[in-house]
């Protein structure tokens, strides 16, 4: 199934993917792709860094839910209803986050370009980590990829991802996409 250009769905259709690897986690101290982090960890980036860019860029606070030390599902849960809920409240497609990295930008465009992009590609981090299903939609893999591409110094400098790694000539685009991000595709716990 293909993913939906609009937000709100978009953001739906890669979240309940990411659910459904939490719902499947049995080990949150299992190490994650990402250097240093566990499966937790997967949750608690995702939780906690939205709140704070959409507080400083468009003054709406998410409610808080349970910490992810004590209940990650349950944080993520949370979480994930009340970025939703925003995202399909009408009156967000007229509401702009401002942020001296990015400008100003629709609201929701905003949390579909940076958050429910996250979330998709750390859905990859999460599914390694717990042995589970790590297939990614394709089409927004190469998608990501050629935009992300077009910019590779500025996401580069700003240590948000890590070295390219070097992945095979003809490789698909979520091998391709992960080794563009820092990810080496053939990672195992």
């Amino acid at each position: 199934m293909a993913l939906s250009n609009l937000p709100a769905e978009r953001h739906r259709q890669v979240s309940r993917g990411f659910t459904d690897r939490v719902r499947g986690t049995r080990s949150w101290d299992a190490p994650a792709p990402v250097a240093g982090w566990t499966a937790r960890d997967v949750v608690r980036h995702l939780t906690e860094w939205l709140p704070p860019f959409l507080a400083t860029g468009s003054g709406i606070r998410l409610p808080a839910g349970p910490s992810v030390d004590d209940d990650p599902a349950a944080a993520w849960q949370t979480h994930c209803d009340a970025v939703q809920s925003l995202l399909d409240d009408p009156t967000t497609a007229g509401r702009l986050l401002s942020n001296p990295h990015t400008g100003e930008l629709p609201l929701d465009r905003a949390i579909d370009q940076f958050y429910t992009a996250d979330v998709f590609m750390h859905t990859w981090d999460l599914a390694r980590a717990t042995g589970q299903d790590d297939r990614l939609d394709q089409d927004f893999c190469a998608q990501l990829l050629a935009g992300m591409e077009t910019m590779e110094e500025i996401i580069r400098s700003s240590g948000e991802y890590g070295p390219r790694v070097p992945v095979k000539e003809h490789a698909d685009p979520q091998t391709r996409m992960l080794g563009f991000i820092g990810r080496d595709p053939e990672w195992t716990a």
